[in-house]
């Protein structure tokens, strides 16, 4: 499970990375700077926090992902499961349904899910 959530900058950061990897640190600087209009200091400032934190690794001034955008939401979904409905899906399902409706669509489209884990398990 993720065990460190990003800050928004670091997430703004993260996305550049996932969007262009394996990528040069200077090459991400650049980036950075036309995109996010940050300095080359704030730049290797949030890409050492992001390395330190185990989401992505500067080798030999090459940065890379350990973890995928897909796998850091993912474990980022389970942590927030875990720390606000005990890691119960159908408790938080139940408190998102309090709040918002369901369309048609997106109810099949849950059934569908369903029925496809049920498959595996069998």
């Amino acid at each position: 499970m993720v065990t460190y959530v990003m800050t928004e900058a670091e997430m703004q950061l993260a996305n550049i990375i996932w969007e262009n990897e394996p990528v040069g640190s200077g090459e991400l600087v650049k980036i950075a700077q036309k995109r996010l209009e940050w300095k080359k200091s704030t730049t290797y400032t949030v890409l050492r926090k992001i390395c330190g934190n185990g989401i992505f690794q500067n080798e030999n001034a090459i940065v890379s992902s350990k973890i995928s955008k897909e796998e850091y939401a993912r474990r980022k979904g389970e942590r927030y499961l875990e720390e606000n409905y005990n890691g119960s899906l159908p408790g938080f399902v139940a408190a998102f349904l309090k709040r918002k409706r369901l369309s048609r669509r997106e109810v099949e489209e849950l059934a569908r899910m369903i029925e496809e884990y049920r498959e595996k398990e069998e």
